[in-house]
């Protein structure tokens, strides 16, 4: 469903309307002129019309922002065929993908409207009609299933699911899907906190790594950065800020090392660009946090990039190494920091060639080297792919085909949710591999920590689940062998061989837990049928009942979670028949006993009281920081504040109803954070810091800085908005020597909530100081 819209409550006048025209006229004659080629006229008919029905369709609606709405999707049908490299169906579809959600359109009328019509085979005297299908509104259909999540026990595996199901049948869905994401997350500072930090959550456990998996390192990157913008505004703002008031030392540094690069390419008639280009703002933050340090000791900010153009496929790798000799040549190689993606690509089809080497003044560069088609695919990923794919000399077709192949497997087995999250994500997201090969000399790459038992079931499926014996260089090793680089690995195998639960502690990659499970699965299953036949012996002679309408009653009173467990114990002797004694029959069913009578307690009730009194008092103890949860006071809420990260008045914050019905306050940088949001989204509650505190101070602020004229009030007052702090006044003045100093009066709860503030302004670039004055209330 659409994030960001709403009914237009007031009809315009005839001047804002012809001004909406021109707007979006505008607009569409803009996403015309992204296509690279000239559409042909059955093309520009399914745009065009496709646009007509979008803007009719979406007339009276409204995004949060107050613009017409046919301004998102023609924004997203431009990235699509802009920044993905799609083609004009997809942007018609792009254009219609929000309306047979939100609006009367119908997919009928999409098929009717948009045929793709296709002659099948026939008999000389066949005279049915001619078949006729829909692309165009297969792919909204599979646009609309994505925003039309309803009730499930776990609504984000179903999500999961759904991409990439939808992924499978048409791989635009998800391609689309990311573009209308993308475009939200741009325009996203309209929406409530609250729902910023559930997109953010969904758009990091879904999105990037789908968009890393299929190649696409531009949209990847954005979503990163847009999601640490929302979950961290102050660590963003701060290493953005940081990156702008070192750009010209840096550009300066690149250019000095690019020079003798660029010179000696020149010299052996390669043509190439050379250029730095700038780490993103979340991989400095992720960099910066894991190895705990400062942004001023990040010093591999940038990475030169070569792409050598006009390579022919047959000679570019050859070309790609001679441009690292001269790089080599100019600068001393670490060659323990090379890394070969052109030999053995990355499963994702990233070919590149990097080197870190020592550059002026000591220190470490990173250079990639590449060809014009290596760098398209790595920053267009899945959709740049399929344009070289049958091109004469270039091998890697079946890169996605292998990925999307081992993906429907996983598919076909419907496994717990929670499992299946956990499978989807410690797997998608692989940077570290492993490169080894079968005893003829076939590489296989897994992800890193893979062990020999993995590598069976990459071979196939058989070899997987009939592996005896594994040898790595001749050697007989254990089946949790953790596979090295370089290692050659012998299967040998037994069809008396079956999988068994222990395996399942021996593997990592998806494709051979999804086997596993199956194959277990598939042996439980004649376990079952063998308990099924003793349980309905049993149930005759001493109830004189049939099986089937008692099993499932049975199961879920001793515990087990389905029937298919409960029969299988039986199977394998694990399950007591004395208990069926005390069961009663009613009809052909057999009835709960009655509970043994419970013994009189008189403490009980006064134990229970004393505890509710102690956790009141622990609760009032903690003052309850004046908490809204869903927009009611937090004392109508039974809640506590996380002990992982004790969140403090001010930060950024929502509330998590437990198993117990109590609310947890984290706060949305909490290390806990994206866990919850994406597993557990359906108990994801609004919480906000409210003015009710016991004790409350005035201070005025008194900001001097420079003058960049426009803008400075409304972002130092949206900066002190954010922070969910009361502003009584501001007043600000300017000099004639482009100096400004701001007089702002805040309210405020703790001295910890003004230094915040005073910390946020001074991380305007433009601001020179913050000084504080306080004043009595």
């Amino acid at each position: 469903m659409p994030i960001f819209n709403h009914e237009l409550d007031t009809p315009l006048t005839e001047e804002e309307m012809e001004n909406e025209r021109k707007l979006i006229t505008q607009q569409y004659r803009e996403l015309l002129r992204t296509f690279k080629n000239p559409l042909n006229d059955d093309d520009q008919r399914l745009v065009r019309e496709a646009f007509e029905l979008a803007a009719e369709a979406h007339k009276k609606q409204r995004r949060k922002d107050g613009t017409p709405y046919i301004t998102h999707p023609i924004a997203v049908a431009r990235i699509c065929v802009e920044e993905i490299g799609l083609g004009p169906t997809a942007a018609a579809c792009a254009l219609l993908h929000d309306v047979v959600e939100d609006t009367e359109i119908t997919l009928e009328e999409l098929r009717q409207k948009f045929p793709d019509k296709i002659q099948p085979e026939r008999e000389k005297n066949d005279k049915s009609p001619v078949k006729t299908i829909s692309r165009v509104a297969n792919i909204v259909e599979g646009l609309t299933k994505l925003d039309s999540l309803h009730e499930y026990e776990y609504p984000q595996a179903e999500n999961i699911r759904r991409v990439l199901e939808a992924m499978l049948t048409d791989m635009r869905v998800v391609l689309i899907k990311m573009a209308d994401r993308l475009h939200n997350l741009r325009t996203i500072s309209s929406m409530k906190e609250d729902k910023q930090l559930k997109i953010a959550a969904e758009t990091d456990s879904i999105y990037t790594p789908l968009a890393h998996q299929l190649g696409l390192y531009k949209v990847k990157t954005e979503f990163q950065d847009n999601c640490l913008k929302i979950t961290n505004r102050a660590g963003y703002d701060d290493i953005a800020r940081k990156l702008s008031q070192t750009k010209s030392v840096r550009e300066e540094y690149i250019q000095k090392f690019i020079d003798p690069i660029k010179r000696e390419l020149e010299e052996y008639g390669l043509k190439a660009e050379v250029f730095g280009r700038p780490k993103s703002i979340h991989s400095i933050y992720e960099k910066m946090t894991k190895k705990k340090v400062e942004f001023e000791n990040i010093f591999d900010l940038f990475a030169i990039r070569i792409v050598l153009e006009g390579s022919d496929i047959k000679q570019e790798r050859m070309q790609c190494w001679q441009a690292y000799a001269i790089v080599t040549d100019c600068y001393k190689p670490i060659p323990e920091r090379q890394k070969d993606w052109i030999s053995i690509p990355k499963t994702n089809g990233y070919e590149s060639l990097h080197i870190s080497v020592i550059g002026p003044d000591g220190r470490f560069v990173e250079v990639q080297i590449r060809s014009s088609r290596m760098d398209d695919i790595a920053e267009r990923g899945f959709a740049a792919h399929w344009k070289y794919k049958g091109v004469n000399g270039f091998g890697q077709q079946s890169v996605f085909d292998k990925w999307l192949s081992e993906l429907r497997e996983t598919l076909k087995d419907k496994n717990n949710p929670v499992e299946f999250i956990a499978d989807f994500q410690s797997t998608i997201y692989v940077e570290d591999v492993v490169q080894v090969f079968t005893p003829k000399g076939d590489i296989r790459i897994l992800p890193k920590g893979s062990t020999a038992l993995d590598f069976a079931f990459s071979i196939h499926s058989d070899v997987g689940s009939t592996c005896q014996v594994v040898k790595v260089h001749g050697v007989l090793q254990p089946f949790n062998y953790k596979l090295q680089t370089g290692d050659q690995i012998e299967i040998v195998t037994n069809r008396n061989q079956k999988p068994t639960e222990d395996w399942l502690l021996y593997v990592v990659t998806t494709k051979a837990k999804t086997r596993i499970k199956a194959a277990l699965n598939e042996e439980k299953r004649k376990l079952a049928d063998q308990g099924k036949e003793i349980l309905a012996r049993k149930l005759h002679n001493t109830h004189k009942v049939g099986v089937e309408e008692n099993v499932d009653f049975l199961a879920k009173f001793f515990g087990y979670p389905n029937r298919l467990e409960f029969l299988s114990a039986i199977a394998v002797n694990k399950f007591n028949f004395s208990q069926l004694k005390k069961f009663r029959v009613e009809g052909r069913l057999l009835v709960q006993p009655e509970p043994a009578p419970k013994q009189d307690n008189e403490q009980q009730p006064t134990e229970v009281l004393q505890t509710t009194s102690r956790t009141g008092n622990r609760r009032r103890n903690r003052v309850q920081q004046a908490v809204i949860i869903n927009d009611e006071p937090g004392v109508y809420f039974k809640y506590e504040f996380g002990n992982c990260c004790t969140p403090e008045p001010g930060e950024a914050i929502f509330a998590y109803l437990n198993s117990n019905q109590e609310a947890i306050i984290h706060t949305a940088t909490c290390k806990n954070a994206k866990y919850l949001l994406t597993n557990y989204a359906f108990r994801f509650l609004k919480a906000e810091w409210g003015n009710v505190v016991r004790e409350r101070f005035a201070s005025e602020l008194i900001i001097t800085g420079r003058d960049i004229g426009k803008g400075v009030i409304r972002e130092i007052s949206e900066c002190i908005e954010r922070l969910g702090i009361n502003m009584q006044s501001f007043s600000m003045s300017g000099d004639d020597g482009g100096h400004f100093q701001g007089n702002v009066i805040l309210e405020v709860s703790t001295p910890e909530h003004l230094n915040l503030a005073i910390s946020a302004l001074k991380n305007f670039e433009y601001v020179t100081d913050v000084q504080e004055k306080r004043l009595e209330m």
